[in-house]
C-alpha cells in the first residue's frame, strides 16, 4: 500500500504579518528535501525531512497539480478511488492550495479543487463510446458531527441542535451517508458552483493565527459512473464502471498556547486534533507493510475516506 500514498511538501510565504514583524525565514527547500532551521540556538543541529516532493513558496498550484495529481485523477477517470488533501499547522494555506482564491473563476487562483473540474470535464468532452454520470456532494465534519454542505437551510451544529447525518457501510456501495444531497453536473462551471455555495455554509472563526480558521474538515466528493457503449465488432463490450474523488480540505492542527482558543473554539480544536492524529495513525499504517490492521473507525474522517 505504501506506494500509493504520495506526500509532497508546499513551503508557503511569508504574510504580511510576519513580514511586518521581520520574522526569519526557518524553513530550505530542496528537491526532495525539507530543512527546519533553528533561529534562536545558532549552533543547533538542522532537522531535515525528505518527501516524494518539495515545492518552494514561490511555487503555483497548476504545476503542483501536474507534478501530483493528474495521474491521480485519470485515475479516478478508469474507475479507481482517491483522495487529495492538504494537511498542517493553522494558516499555512492548505485552504489556498486546495480552493485557490475567493474568486474561482479567475484562472491564475484556482486551487487544486478547480483544476480537478477542469480535467475530468473536458476528459468526458473528449471521449467517445463512453457515457458518463457524474454526482457531487459537499460535506463537514464538524466536531465529529457530518452536516450537510449543499442544503441551504441546514443550521450550524451546536450542543442545543446538533445536526448529524449518520454514516453506513451498504453492502455493494460502500461507507456512505444515505441522507447526503447528491447533485448531477453535467460541466466544471456547475461544480464550481457548488463548491461556492457549500463555502457559505462552512463554519469558520477567528485565532490569533488565523483570521477565518476552519473550524471543520470538509470533502467534495465526486463520483464518476462510466457506460461503455457496444460497438459492431464488439455488440457485448458494455459495462459499468465507478471511480470516487475526495477533495479534502482539512481544519489546521492547532496548540492553545499559540491559538488563544477558549470555550467553543477549544472545544473544536480538540476535536480537529483527535481526528488529525487518527488520520496520521491510518496513513502510517497503510505504509508500514508489517501492519494488518488500519484503525479506520478511530475517526469520522478516516471512515469516510476509507475506500480511497
Amino acid at each position: 500500500m505504501g506506494e500509493n500514498v504520495k506526500v509532497i511538501v508546499r513551503c508557503r510565504p511569508m504574510n504580511q504579518k510576519e513580514i511586518s514583524n521581520k520574522c526569519d525565514t526557518v524553513v530550505e527547500s530542496g528537491a526532495y528535501e525539507v530543512t527546519v532551521l533553528n533561529p534562536s540556538a545558532r549552533n543547533a543541529p538542522r532537522k531535515s525531512f525528505t518527501f516524494d516532493n518539495v515545492y518552494d513558496g514561490l511555487s503555483k498550484s497548476e504545476t503542483i497539480y501536474n507534478d501530483m495529481c493528474y495521474s491521480l485523477v485519470e485515475s479516478t477517470l478508469e474507475g479507481y478511488n482517491g483522495t487529495i488533501f492538504a494537511y498542517g499547522q493553522t494558516g499555512c494555506g492548505k485552504t489556498h492550495t486546495m480552493q485557490g482564491d475567493s474568486n474561482l473563476m479567475n484562472e491564475p487562483s484556482k486551487g487544486i479543487i478547480q483544476q480537478c473540474f477542469d480535467h475530468i470535464f473536458e476528459t468526458i468532452s473528449m471521449a467517445t463510446n463512453v457515457r458518463y454520470l457524474a454526482l457531487v456532494s459537499y460535506l463537514e465534519i464538524y466536531n465529529e458531527n457530518i452536516r450537510d454542505l449543499l442544503i441551504i437551510d441546514e443550521p450550524v451544529t451546536t450542543s442545543k441542535n446538533p445536526v448529524n447525518h449518520l454514516l453506513k457501510d451498504v453492502p455493494g456501495v460502500g461507507i456512505t451517508v444515505p441522507t447526503l444531497t447528491t447533485q448531477a453536473v453535467v460541466n466544471a462551471k456547475e461544480c464550481y458552483n457548488w463548491l461556492r455555495i457549500g463555502n457559505k455554509n462552512r463554519i469558520t472563526a477567528a485565532t490569533l493565527m488565523n483570521e477565518k480558521s476552519s473550524r471543520s474538515h470538509t470533502i467534495f466528493t465526486i463520483n464518476l459512473e462510466q457506460i461503455q457503449g457496444s460497438t459492431p465488432t464488439h455488440p457485448m463490450l458494455g459495462g459499468i464502471r465507478r471511480g470516487k474523488l475526495n477533495l479534502v480540505d482539512l481544519a489546521g492542527s492547532e496548540r492553545q498556547c499559540k491559538t488563544g482558543t477558549f470555550g467553543e473554539r477549544l472545544r473544536e480544536a480538540t476535536k480537529i486534533n483527535l481526528s488529525l492524529s487518527a488520520l496520521g495513525n491510518v496513513i502510517s499504517a497503510l505504509v508500514d507493510g508489517k501492519k494488518k490492521h488500519v484503525p479506520y473507525r478511530d475517526s469520522k474522517l478516516t471512515r469516510l475516506l476509507q475506500e480511497s
